[in-house]
């Protein structure tokens, strides 16, 4: 049900750059400075391991370090709790939608 879940939500939010099949070749990508990431090697770039955590922290955004430098994906944090009821609810609501997320890509990841 979370892939599920986490699919229309990459669809709605993310496909436009990332590709309806997350390889980074979605209808905007030429348009972009920085290539988006194909998501279905996201594992296979870390020897096997997919690192749910910091995946969420990058969909996130809203916590990544000046550091980094600047990022054409949006911070995605900020962009799912617009139009959401007041606090606390909002946070867990995010999260929940960026779990979501993070299962689907999970789901995906190629040998």
């Amino acid at each position: 049900m979370l892939v599920e879940v986490g699919r229309d939500e990459f669809r709605k939010n993310c496909a436009s750059c990332h590709g309806i099949d997350a390889r980074g070749d979605g209808p905007v990508a030429a348009a972009l400075t920085t290539p988006p990431a194909d998501l279905t090697r996201i594992a296979a770039r870390r020897g096997g391991d997919f690192p749910s955590d910091e995946i969420a922290a990058w969909i996130d955004g809203r916590l990544a370090p000046s550091a980094h430098g600047t990022r054409e994906m949006p911070i995605w944090g900020a962009q799912l709790a617009q139009g959401l009821p007041p606090e606390p609810l909002t946070q867990d609501l995010v999260r929940g939608r960026i779990v979501t997320l993070v299962e689907y890509l999970r789901s995906i990841q190629v040998k």
